[in-house]
């Protein structure tokens, strides 16, 4: 299981670093702070209201209950803290307090890598406050919920393909954000392991013998995944393929493409040997669909 170490937002939240993904009152948020820019703002209108417990008459209890489970949660209390926060919402329902307890259960239970919970909170809250200033974390925790339990590609890649699916979302919904950025630089390690399971199918097919079966999964990582590290190796393992059921010109294609973008690579220089070993030399023809669907530009 990956575990991701990189720069959550929340976790940063706890060591203090309030602004580091471009929300600067979610750590006043969390810990329940006020924001006197914030007064008088409408709940209605989705926007975050951080209420100064000094102001609010009846408002001492809600807050004891509150605070409580966030000492818990500051103590690493994970499931107890959860368990507090879910009280808030469920004692406060139509309360600040409770917009705010959803969000922290989510975490919560995130922390205690109960990603289930974590999931159904954090869509909890995003159905309940669409608009809300903090809705793009909720997404945000959805994605990386799937992402910390991406599996070895020699096992089941569901959870990888919803990690991408979720990526993708705070990229097309909050471009330019700290978040999708995050989630962009992501989405290159899922996609990568999608393409290294359809490697290790189509390497498994090879050794059958089964060379159609195979070309078909070398050809999902070309057309779908021709921007990751395995590309290089799916077009010498198409050379390979099409050289083994005598389809020469495809064979000669899939060594040229891979000479054109990656000249310098090891997989070229076998798919040349491969070629050569039959009197064969790297040939491209335009009307392949190798030559149509690779592109020119080398990422790497």
């Amino acid at each position: 299981m990956l575990r991701y170490v990189g720069c959550l937002c929340a976790g940063l939240m706890l060591a203090g670093c309030s602004g580091d993904l471009g929300y600067s009152g979610f750590g006043d948020y969390l810990w329940g702070g006020s924001d006197s820019s914030a007064q008088g703002a409408s709940v209605s209108s989705g926007d975050a209201v951080s209420p100064d417990l000094s102001g609010i008459e009846d408002g001492k209890p809600i807050a004891q209950l509150y605070n409580d489970a966030l000492d818990k949660l500051k103590d690493e209390r994970y499931e107890k803290a959860a368990k507090g926060f879910g009280e808030v919402e469920r004692q406060h329902p139509y309360s600040q307090w409770a917009t705010r307890a959803i969000l922290m259960q989510a975490y919560a239970q995130y922390q205690r890598n109960d990603y289930d919970a974590a999931e159904n909170a954090a869509r909890r809250f995003i159905a309940l406050h669409p608009g809300h200033r903090d809705a793009p974390y909720a997404y945000y925790l959805i994605a990386i919920s799937h992402y910390e339990q991406i599996s070895d590609v020699r096992r089941d890649q569901s959870e990888t393909e919803k990690a991408l699916a979720a990526l993708e979302e705070i990229s097309q919904r909050y471009p330019g954000t700290a978040y999708a950025r995050d989630a962009e630089a992501k989405a290159v390690l899922a996609r990568d392991h999608l393409a290294g399971k359809e490697m290790e199918i189509g390497r498994y097919y090879l050794k059958k013998k089964s060379h159609l079966a195979g070309i078909n999964r070398f050809k999902k990582v070309v057309n779908n995944y021709q921007t990751t590290t395995h590309t290089p190796e799916a077009l010498y393992r198409l050379t390979e393929a099409y050289l083994a059921l005598g389809i020469r010109s495809e064979a000669q294609t899939a060594a040229a493409v891979l000479g054109h973008n990656y000249p310098n690579s090891e997989w070229y220089q076998d798919s040349y040997a491969l070629l050569n070993g039959q009197g064969l030399a790297p040939q491209e023809n335009k009307s392949s669909w190798i030559s149509k669907a690779v592109s020119s530009v080398n990422p790497f």
